[in-house]
């Protein structure tokens, strides 16, 4: 693609002095990149300015690697025999440029983005469900992978990087897929990663504390979810498309939320909700009841347990809604739904039940042990850590919360990552005032000791990190899944 024709859609971002070297505007462009080590022959180099490290100081590095054009925010100040664009934004720069590179991916695909503080996996393995019951080519970018088709990709983060995304579903695109689901991270809000993306339906699943080790205030973190919303769904309205929210009636933020909205929305949950539950059962084995929304009603019936997965089924039928599938096929995905380390059951005949979850946030752990505590005919017993450079203010609020609602706390390692795991469960105990909990480092051992301690009729929860097959040790990354330590456990319980 020539660089004057990419140039067209970041003109609104140039800074009044231009271009330098403006005779190159009609050199083709190869490739966009934002990593210099990525950078090939004939690739354009966006500067942009990360958490840990700041692409301007990569700049020489980009051009030794072939850089054919320069996109940044500061001036350059050595010479430089290639065109430099000097732009007031890079990151929304790097959006735009990615979808003119791409062709506009979003704009061919029926957009669904899910952002809250829990619940977006389920929500979006409840729609991928769905939409593929009603037929649809379904793509998923979330938490756990980013998946079509028959092809499943790692992912680093929960919504990847402006030009990742444009990648993504440019490949989506050519392997025939029409629906794509996304989960929405206040991160990529504010660092403008879904900046120019064409939605159709935005879903709000609730707020609750999270990532104030990036925020810093709870204000700050409500408002990159309200952007998503204000600010975020506006490029697919631009675009023709017509544009829906749902929303968790709730959520008192979800309120919030409704209350500045322009669009269409559903709202879910409460009675007056658009879109409900009438004769609604919650037990050990599941969910069932009459779905009632605008489009009628329909017996459904889930193998998911606890309210809040109640609330991701209506938020996930009120996504499907908006993009006109049947209550027939919301029926079938809702009863075909599994989502992994989310309440994953792990199977035992000994007598009593071992959970897997993900829950790493006070709301995350409240909602999960409140879930099981009611279910529980014995003990609930409670395995859990918090994660290492990361919101430290939550610690003593989950050491409260699982003494509070277990009859048995293990206190273990999450993901220590650079800190001290002593340290971390010192910080969690805090706010722990009984003495009705152990300490086990060693989250191996811990999750054995939760099992060997187990009675009939007693229910354990392995939190924290759910479907995460790793463990941050410092510099060391190594091999864990707390289900697969579960099933050891389980094999050589009372030998």
């Amino acid at each position: 693609m020539k660089l004057s024709t990419l140039l067209q859609s970041i003109q609104a971002l140039i800074r009044p002095e231009g271009m330098q070297h403006p005779q190159g505007e009609d050199r083709s462009i190869t490739s966009i990149h934002y990593d210099s080590r990525q950078v090939k022959p004939g690739g354009l180099f966006v500067a942009i300015k990360g958490l840990k490290v700041d692409g301007h100081d990569f700049i020489s590095h980009a051009l030794d690697q072939g850089a054919a054009a320069l996109v940044m925010e500061k001036p350059m100040t050595a010479p430089c025999t290639v065109p430099v664009i000097r732009v007031n934004q890079p990151r929304k720069a790097l959006a735009l440029l990615g979808a003119s590179f791409y062709d506009n991916p979003s704009s061919k695909l029926h957009l669904t983005g899910i952002t809250g503080t829990n619940g977006k996996t389920s929500t979006s393995y409840l729609l991928e469900a769905i939409f593929n019951e009603a037929g649809h080519a379904t793509g998923v970018i979330g938490t756990i992978n980013y998946r079509y088709g028959n092809k499943v990709f790692a992912n680093p983060m929960t919504t990847p990087e402006s030009l990742d995304i444009q990648q993504i579903l440019a490949d989506m695109v050519k392997e025939g897929i029409t629906h794509v689901i996304m989960e929405i991270s206040s991160h990529a809000v504010d660092l403008d990663r879904i900046f120019g993306l064409c939605f159709d339906t935005g879903v709000f699943t609730n707020l609750s504390q999270d990532h104030l080790d990036y925020h810093q205030t709870m204000d700050h973190y409500f408002d990159c979810k309200k952007r998503f919303f204000t600010e975020g769904l506006e490029h697919g309205q631009s675009q023709g498309k017509t544009v829906r929210a749902v929303i968790n009636g709730n959520d008192d933020k979800g309120l919030e939320i409704k209350s500045l909205l322009t669009i269409p929305f559903y709202t879910t949950g409460s009675e007056t909700a658009h879109i409900r539950l009438r004769n609604a059962s919650l037990d050990i084995l599941g969910i069932q009841g009459t779905l009632i929304c605008p489009d009628g009603q329909i017996d459904i019936r889930s193998d998911a347990i606890g309210a809040h997965n109640l609330e991701n089924i209506l938020n996930a039928a009120g996504a499907a809604l908006c993009a006109g599938v049947s209550l027939t096929a919301i029926k079938k995905g809702v009863e075909a739904f599994t989502v992994p380390g989310r309440l994953e059951r792990v199977p035992t005949d000994l007598g009593f039940y071992v959970f897997v979850d993900y829950a790493h946030t006070p709301d995350g752990l409240l909602n999960v042990l409140q879930t099981l505590k009611p279910l529980t005919p014995g003990r609930l017993i409670t395995v859990f850590g918090c994660g290492g450079d990361r919101d430290k203010g939550k610690r003593p609020k989950m050491g409260q919360i699982a003494e509070t609602f277990s009859d048995l706390c293990i206190v273990t390692s999450d993901n220590p990552r650079s800190e001290e795991p002593d340290q971390i469960i010192d910080q969690i105990r805090e706010g722990m005032k009984n003495k009705h909990h152990c300490v086990e480092p060693d989250r191996r051992k811990a999750i054995g000791q939760a099992i060997d301690c187990a009675k009939k009729g007693d229910c354990i929860l392995i939190a924290g990190k759910g479907h995460e097959t790793y463990q941050i040790l410092k510099t060391r990354t190594i091999d864990f899944d707390d289900r697969t330590e579960a099933r050891k456990a389980l094999e050589t319980h009372g030998l």
